[in-house]
């Protein structure tokens, strides 16, 4: 039987002037403090926290657990150094996406930060796969907290759990092409140069005098919208919103900073290997900038189109991908995150449907056509049917 997720207590940040309360997926914490634009900069200048307090946290305890977690995912984790951060995917057989974790280890536990959603999953997928291995996983999520922030946290109010003696500070490895790994988006520059994520895990009992903080102005709080727009402009997937059942690691460009492409095998390694060395993912992640002309922000789930012309001459709009996230940016405007059709040309304007509206949209190539194939295998000549002297 699954596990099934404990009822956390409201959030104490949720009580601050202004809060409104996100819906859905991030049900629990503050989508924003009345300002989400002037929320985005002081997020990005390092003098603001977001209350992820509805994340799930568990923890693998045992002298196998590392082994064991790099045995069954996709990154390197058997030399993982006390307070180092990573991130690591669990595939189904096919090699689609079906768990991503955030790691960090102490010495004595490793640290996993996932989605809320996620964590009754995740949690009995696990114990059901220790077999005879001396490991414990434990669900911690109603003793711990997290938090986020832009920068180093340790100049914030926020005092880290330590429960190993060491603390318990997640840094996203999102911010350059980790070792092993592999960067697919074209070009030198990448906006993810500029993402200094953290998120700090805090005792669950600290987070009054955190809201007492904010109340006090020693620090101010951002909510999910500004950190969705930052996220978004970075180009960086979240396994809530860019990830359903067909999702390959290579078409997020996950492989960047998730893959450990020279490790042993693990669940779901061969079709990595395949789609990147001989294939092309089908789908690629784009950042769209849309059209707010007619002031309709597109939600996830809204259909990706592009003009087709048809043999008489006419043209019509057809479906090639799906809007998976997207945000109001305080600098870029309208923004999203959608997967299309590899085949689909970067050129081609798309259109996005949307409550009744075809919103206009530039593409920028986050995932290029010419994804994988990095093997460069030269194709050998085709053998026909030869005739007798030739």
């Amino acid at each position: 039987m699954t596990p099934a997720a404990l009822p956390l207590p409201p959030s104490p940040l949720l009580e601050l002037d202004g809060a409104v309360q996100a819906e859905g997926i991030d049900a629990g914490v503050a989508a924003h403090y009345g300002a989400p634009l002037s929320e985005q900069r002081r997020l990005l200048a390092g003098g603001a926290v977001v209350d992820l307090s509805h994340r799930g946290v568990l923890s693998v305890a045992g002298p196998d657990r590392l082994t064991w977690l790099n045995s069954i995912s996709s990154q390197e984790l058997r030399r993982l150094t006390p307070g180092e951060s990573t991130e690591t995917l669990l595939l189904d057989p096919n090699g689609h996406v079906e768990y991503a974790m955030e790691v960090i280890d102490d010495g004595v536990e490793t640290w996993l930060l996932v989605e809320a959603a996620q964590l009754p999953g995740l949690h009995a997928w696990l114990d059901k796969m220790r077999f005879t291995l001396r490991v414990q996983v434990v669900d911690h999520t109603l003793a711990y907290a997290v938090i986020g922030a832009m920068g180093d946290p340790s100049a914030l109010p926020l005092t880290p759990a330590t429960p190993n003696g060491v603390p318990l500070v997640w840094r996203d490895p999102w911010t350059q092409v980790a070792d092993g790994g592999y960067q697919y988006a074209p070009g030198p520059a990448h906006p993810a140069a500029s993402w200094h994520w953290t998120e700090t895990l805090v005792p669950r009992a600290s987070l009054p005098a955190l809201s007492d903080a904010v109340r006090n102005e020693q620090v101010t709080a951002a909510g999910l919208l500004a950190l969705e727009a930052l996220r978004i402009a970075a180009w960086r997937p979240r396994r809530a919103t860019e990830v359903d059942e067909k999702s390959l690691p290579h078409e997020l460009d996950w492989l960047r900073s998730a893959v450990h492409l020279n490790k042993g095998c693990y669940r779901g390694q061969e079709t990595v290997a395949k789609v990147h060395n001989l294939g092309h993912p089908p789908r690629r992640l784009v950042l769209l900038h849309l059209d707010g002309s007619d002031a309709v922000l597109p939600v996830h789930g809204d259909e990706v189109q592009a003009v087709k012309q048809l043999q008489d001459g006419t043209t019509e709009h057809r479906g090639i991908g799906q809007i998976t996230s997207s945000a109001i940016h305080y600098e870029l405007g309208p923004i999203a995150l959608a997967t299309v059709k590899r085949t689909v040309p970067a050129t081609v304007t798309l259109y996005v449907a949307s409550q009744g509206i075809l919103v206009a949209a530039a593409q920028e190539v986050i995932v290029p056509q010419s994804a994988g194939s990095v093997a460069d295998i030269p194709r050998l000549p085709r053998l026909g049917i030869r005739t007798p002297g030739r």
